[in-house]
């Protein structure tokens, strides 16, 4: 060794370079390589839901109760109406038939005192208010009801007790808000304690409302709801297609079934 010192240290170089190599002392590139395993940690928002979460923030509130409410069938539907509407009509009917039937029998007695009930119902003399009390048929009430509440469906009907889509324009009285508006004001509908309630509200308005006084005129020569119904084009602004529309309801659902015949004192 002594004859090639420079051979021995050049021996012992390399040994001691290999042995740092094999050891991993000379990888320069690793320690700028760690970061990438903390990566996928580091650029996941705080905020973020695991995947199996998703679905759940997802899914609109209203959207869960729809899929719990079971649907009827059209049948079902118009049972249910018949059922809470028609007893209540015939109620209010037989109710106002009676007290035309007296009022009109008083006149015939000469009895004129009457200055409270015309002015309740607009009337000048005694055969206007003849034909304000005189009640029209169930038919046409049972037809308008069924059309106005979507057959006891709409949300008129369910929050307000409102079966005939009666405006109100009352400030202080009970009504609630439509979901639509005219132009920017918003459109109030009568708020009624019970559906009888609002069934004798859309008589009287029937009775004594200025744009329904050919209805009114009409209905002292017949009971005919098909030939009534065509005084009634200022109920809607649909006009003739709403008295056509309220005709096929009568004659498919056959409610002129439900008229009755005159109360006799």
């Amino acid at each position: 060794m002594r004859k090639y010192p420079f051979l021995s240290m050049a021996l012992i170089v390399i040994f001691f370079a290999l042995l740092m190599t094999t050891k991993g002392w000379f990888h320069p590139e690793k320690e700028s390589s760690a970061p990438e395993t903390n990566t996928p940690e580091t650029n996941i928002p705080e905020a973020s839901p695991p995947e199996t979460s998703a679905p759940e923030t997802n899914i609109p509130e209203a959207s869960t109760p729809k899929k719990m409410v079971p649907q009827i069938s059209v049948e079902e539907k118009k049972s249910r109406f018949k059922a809470v509407i028609i007893p209540a009509i015939n109620e209010v009917y037989s109710d106002l038939m009676q007290q035309y039937l007296e009022v009109s029998e008083s006149i015939q007695a000469g009895d004129d005192e009457f200055t409270e009930l015309k002015k309740k119902y607009k009337a000048t003399n005694n055969d206007e208010l003849l034909m304000a009390l005189k009640p029209h048929p169930q038919s046409i009430a049972i037809a308008q009801a069924a059309m106005e509440s979507s057959w006891a469906t709409s949300r008129f009907f369910k929050e307000a007790n409102n079966v005939f889509g009666v405006w109100s324009y009352n400030k202080n009285g009970a009504r609630i808000a439509a979901g639509e508006k005219r132009g920017d004001k918003t459109v109030w509908l009568k708020k009624y304690d019970s559906v009888e309630a609002s069934i004798r509200d859309y008589y009287r308005t029937l009775a004594r409302g200025d744009a329904y006084k050919e209805f009114r005129i009409l209905k002292m020569e017949t009971n005919d709801p098909y030939e009534l119904i065509k005084r009634l084009h200022p109920y809607s602004e649909k006009r003739e297609e709403y008295i056509r529309e309220l005709s096929t309801i009568i004659r498919f659902n056959k409610f002129d079934t439900y008229d009755q015949q005159p109360i006799t004192l």
